[in-house]
């Protein structure tokens, strides 16, 4: 067939392009700021696309138009031209569930965060078991060479996303997927632009517990109050629990009637999390060694080898599995290191992600300055809905600097004047840039003269500006002659 489609910069889109080629489909699409690293995979597939949204993109006519939901709302020029044009069109996800996925046994990563690296997880576990999965991930896994593929076996693996499909379909994405094994990571208020209140998450949290099987199995936390909430509106589905290491509630909840007994844990740990022991009822199954920080991360460990082994995966081979395992792009990727510096890119796209993501950080650096410098542009944050607790989330940090950019719509000086530690906000990228290398240079420097250790973590869940690309290139430029002596003293 011939697919177009329409919004194909987005991390579902982008993937399902991925599938639908390696299906042997011609495919083609369009979107307005693509940007890397989805637009960078798409290039490697040799995936045409064009800029923008002009039907014009769209001839020859295609087969069958796949449309995001991405600013494509009625009264949109493309979507009014497949409508009139009559042409079949359909959501990315709705795609995805009845074309790729409908004979396949479903695993399904959801929850607030997490779902990326749990989904690249999993998929890495059930591969390196000799599954052959399929897989889709909303980001670019490091160990595999594509965000997606079609896979050789009976499984696979997505990352199932709350956000909705399409303008003429307002459900989550993943009410289309069907999973026969449905990892819930957690759950918190999100996607503002779409989601007026927590309950009304919670009620598509509950429309995806009706597509499981009671022959599934669900995966999910041992204390997170707002799955709680959604279990209690019906469940069909046996439950196997994992304990988060530190968990987001201390409230004591009930067993409910579903629960299996089955559960994952993190028994001893060394060396800040990097080395850990997996427990099954609380029985050693072997110990994860990675590259991989902070307890949020051990936490996405436990739900992805409960999930293997629901898929017959054992356990110390899936352990074996997540030693080798080395993450996704974009969350804490180093991106830099040298001369004392390190700049790390992460996914920074909520309060709480922000917070575990640096107290991770700080967990592994110890004393080391750490600086956190954060684009508020996921549409929760850009909306202010959660300003509140941006004032809080970078209490693991030593400073934070804040970029403020004209989509924003309440004032971030607020945030700044009320910020738990010393904050600052940026309005242009070169100076943005300027300043962190001007307060590189001019960091303390112990007896030796040797510069302390300075740790840069760029949150966005966009491009920002092209700072990540901007400050490592300012910083690997020759500096200047200083005017400091040895001892930091003029």
């Amino acid at each position: 067939m011939n697919l177009f489609f329409l919004g194909i910069g987005g991390t579902l889109m982008g993937n399902l392009a991925l599938l639908a080629a390696e299906q042997g489909h011609q495919v083609r699409g369009s979107d307005s700021g693509i940007y890397p690293p989805m637009s960078d995979v798409l290039a490697a597939a040799k995936i045409p696309l064009a800029e923008g949204f002009d039907p014009a993109f769209m001839k020859p006519r295609p087969d069958l138009v796949i449309m995001g939901n991405a600013n494509l709302p009625r009264g949109h020029p493309a979507v009014e031209w497949v409508l009139d044009e009559g042409i079949p069109f359909m959501s990315g996800a709705e795609w995805l569930g009845s074309q790729l996925m409908r004979d396949h046994w479903v695993l399904a990563v959801a929850g607030t965060h997490g779902k990326t690296t749990t989904t690249a997880m999993l998929a890495w576990i059930l591969d390196q078991a000799g599954l052959e999965p399929g897989y889709l991930v909303g980001g670019v896994p490091i160990d595999f060479p594509h965000s997606a593929r079609l896979g050789g076996g009976r499984f696979f693996v997505v990352e199932a996303d709350e956000y909705d499909c399409s303008y003429f379909d307002r459900r989550s994405k993943f009410v289309h997927y069907h999973p026969r094994t449905l990892v819930l990571n957690n759950l918190e208020y999100d996607h503002a632009d779409i989601f007026p209140d927590l309950d009304a998450i919670q009620n598509q949290f509950h429309l995806l517990l009706r597509t499981v099987p009671n022959v599934g199995r669900i995966i999910m936390p041992r204390q997170d109050e707002n799955l709680e909430e959604v279990l209690g509106r019906g469940c069909w589905t046996p439950i196997e629990r994992f304990v988060p290491v530190r968990p987001g509630s201390r409230r004591k909840l009930r067993p409910h009637p579903r629960d299996t007994g089955t559960v994952w844990s993190v028994g001893s740990r060394r060396d800040h999390g990097r080395c850990f022991t997996v427990e099954k009822d609380g029985s050693a199954v072997g110990e994860v060694e990675w590259s991989l920080i902070g307890d949020h991360n051990m936490g996405n460990a436990l739900a992805a080898l409960a999930a293997a082994h629901h898929a017959g995966v054992d356990p110390a081979t899936a352990v074996a599995a997540l030693s080798s395992f080395r993450g996704v792009k974009r969350r804490m990727e180093l991106i830099h290191d040298a001369d004392g510096v390190r700049v790390y890119d992460d996914f920074g796209h909520h309060p709480t992600a922000i917070r575990t993501t640096l107290q991770g950080l700080r967990d592994q650096v110890g004393s080391d300055e750490i600086v956190a410098v954060i684009e508020p542009r996921s549409h929760t944050m850009s909306l202010g809905t959660l300003r509140n607790e941006l004032t809080t989330c970078c209490a693991a940090a030593d400073r934070s600097v804040w970029f403020r950019s004209p989509k924003l719509t309440w004032d971030l000086a607020e945030v700044v004047a009320a910020s738990v530690v010393p904050a600052q906000m940026a309005e242009d990228i070169d100076r943005l840039t300027t300043a962190l290398v001007k307060q590189v240079a001019e960091r303390p420097r112990d007896a030796d003269g040797k510069p302390n250790a300075c740790h840069i973590v760029i949150m966005s869940n966009g491009s920002f500006g092209g700072l990540h690309e901007k400050l490592k290139a300012a910083l690997t430029e020759p500096a200047p002659a200083s005017k400091t002596n040895r001892r930091g003293t003029r």
